[in-house]
């Protein structure tokens, strides 16, 4: 593979000569700024042999490099070893930006390519300010996969389904006339959305085009009169057909998007900065453009009752699977079997017996020992570590149901720990408390809460480099904004309604991981004369594991806390679980 590897990186800088380019850059995104993109377009993957799901692959004439953020550093950097490409180890102090790397490596007036359809609007915008200091040239240029890329999977034609009114709590028209308000409030005459959840939210229907995320890939344009959705033919079934007549939604071929926004009749459209470049050049080709955010990202983020009655079900069920998962592997581990991957064939199985399942939500991380140190690490038949009944395994897992999205992590105790290990869990134990003790004014954003999950650590020289949490979709993405917990500043207000998840954690390379993970919903807790106070109620269900506390290190209010949300764990799964699993659900949320 590592020779392959090579062979296409020649065969793109064959195709960057012919094109009068110096350099080209491959990012991970597609044309709909996807986190997670469907196999067509993997090209990133497909020319750095990197299966991360964040980096950015260079190519030059002569050099290669991949940026990559701290989560996949000892992957990348595995994968990347006798390729040819060096890795470069996003955000931190001493790695060079792309522009900088390729002002450094590239001489005045050399052009750049970017394949404008995978790169969004303020992606391309910025890269052309930095790279033009160096005397560099950004070129939208067309797609080199299409030709390099032999037997590429084609797009996903599977069509998409209804999500009934049950589960959605809004219909589709109220949903397009709030948009149709608040783009009006904008100046603006119409709308594309391009981000696939946005748009599967939007029209109440979901798909199966990315892997563990229930979307399908389509634009959508809404202007005063009209809504059309950009959608290959193929993928309309009567029914689909039928219920989007119904909606007063016409359909158009996917790639006819391009030119309908070239030839737009209004006068004002508004795009958000995540838009495609080449879609937002065709639309300002007559348009005057107004940039602005999507008003669904805090639609969609803000769950109404139904979505929200819907999640509080959903946790429920993820729970009941994660106790029998639990009480399973306390005991099959003994054995000496189970394997990193066979644990994830069991956890699957027992969320698959649950109602409304309809898979999971990201690939299962399952990390034993050393591999609880990758922080997104995925075995493989050929990499899984056999557990055994002495050290911690780390577990990040999730679910889609048809009412809700589920992401947990629990660090689980199979064995005898090292003081070290113990002490890492406590403190990030610690951290996720206080956090989710949290209340808070109008006006809070995730960074200024983010210290609280990260402050015990800070004190014991210890970081991490990942955000604390994201927000979660409604049978949607598992990742959703706009707003999250981190230390850079993410200036999405933290709204009731919204979820967001509360996940710190403690790595060291070559020995263990820790991180706990609750899904949080954000809810109104008092009014003051200062004003109106939100705080975080705990979504998942599910016990954590209390053999690795070094109990005397927690305060008497985060003691407090831990014996609560047990007591809430209990009351609410119990009544689903059998006499025997009854009994060690009571044992596992004991008071401390």
């Amino acid at each position: 593979m590592k020779q392959e590897i090579r062979k296409r990186v020649t065969a793109l800088r064959s195709f960057m000569q012919e094109n009068g380019l110096s350099a080209f850059i491959v990012p991970s995104t597609d044309p709909h700024s996807g986190e997670y993109v469907p196999e067509h377009w993997e090209s990133r993957k497909w020319i750095s042999g990197f299966t991360g799901s964040a980096g950015t692959a260079v190519i030059t004439m002569e050099k290669a490099g991949l940026w990559t953020d701290s989560r996949y550093f000892l992957q990348a950097a595995d994968q990347l070893a006798d390729t040819g490409i060096d890795l470069f180890k996003d955000r931190l102090p001493e790695t060079p930006s792309i522009p900088e790397w390729l002002g450094q490596v590239l001489k005045p007036g050399d052009k750049v390519g970017i394949d404008g359809w995978v790169n969004t609007t303020a992606e391309a915008e910025n890269l052309k300010s930095c790279l033009s200091p160096h005397g560099l040239e950004l070129v939208s240029s067309a797609d080199p996969f299409r030709s390099l890329w032999k037997n590429r999977p084609a797009l996903p034609s599977d069509p998409p389904f209804i999500l009934p009114m049950e589960y959605a709590g809004m219909g589709c028209k109220d949903k397009l006339n709030q948009i149709r308000k608040r783009i009006r409030e904008n100046g603006a005459d119409g709308i594309l959305i391009s981000a696939l959840d946005e748009i599967a939210w939007t029209l109440n229907l979901r798909g199966s085009d990315v892997h563990c995320n229930p979307v399908f890939v389509s634009f959508l344009l809404i202007t005063g009169q009209h809504c059309t959705l950009y959608i290959l033919p193929d993928k309309l079934t009567p029914e689909i057909l039928s219920y989007l007549k119904e909606n007063e939604i016409e359909t158009r071929p996917y790639e006819a998007v391009e030119n309908d926004l070239r030839n737009y009749p209004g006068n004002r459209i508004q795009l958000s900065a995540s838009t495609n470049y080449a879609l937002y050049q065709a639309a300002s080709a007559h348009a005057e453009v107004i940039r602005a955010d999507s008003p669904v990202l805090y639609m969609k983020a803000i769950k109404n009752e139904t979505e929200i009655k819907g999640f509080r079900e959903a946790m429920k069920r993820d729970g009941v699977a994660m106790v029998k998962f639990l009480i399973w592997l306390k005991e099959a581990v003994k054995n000496g079997q189970e394997t990193e991957t066979s644990i994830d064939r069991k956890l699957y199985e027992l969320r698959a017996e649950q109602r409304d399942f309809k898979g999971i939500s990201f690939d299962t991380i399952a990390g034993y020992q050393e591999h609880g140190a990758i922080v997104h690490y995925e075995a493989t038949e050929d990499t899984a570590s056999t557990l055994q009944p002495k050290g911690m395994l780390l577990l990040d897992s999730g679910a889609q149901y048809l009412d809700g999205t589920t992401d947990i992590t629990r660090t689980i105790v199979l064995g005898e720990l090292t003081d070290e290990q113990k002490q890492d869990y406590t403190l990030v134990l610690k951290g996720f408390i206080e956090l989710s003790m949290a209340e808070f004014p109008y006006g809070t954003c995730g960074t200024q809460l983010d210290v609280l999950a990260r402050q015990f650590m800070w004190k014991a020289g210890i970081n991490y480099g990942h955000g604390t949490g994201h927000g979660v979709g409604h049978f949607l993405n598992v990742h959703e904004g706009p707003h999250q917990f981190r230390m850079n500043h993410m200036p999405a207000l933290l709204l009731p309604g919204m979820t967001v998840t509360n996940e710190p954690g403690i790595y060291r390379a070559g020995s263990h991981g820790v991180r706990t993970e609750n899904t949080m919903l954000i809810v109104r807790s008092k009014k003051t004369e200062f004003g109106d106070f939100y705080r975080f109620e705990p979504l998942t269900l599910c016990p954590i594991d209390k053999e690795a506390i070094l109990t005397e290190q927690l305060s008497e209010e985060e003691r407090q806390w831990l014996n609560d949300y047990h007591t809430l764990v209990y009351e609410q799964l119990s009544p689903l679980l059998s006499a025997e699993e009854k009994g060690w659900l009571k044992e596992a949320t004991a008071a401390i």
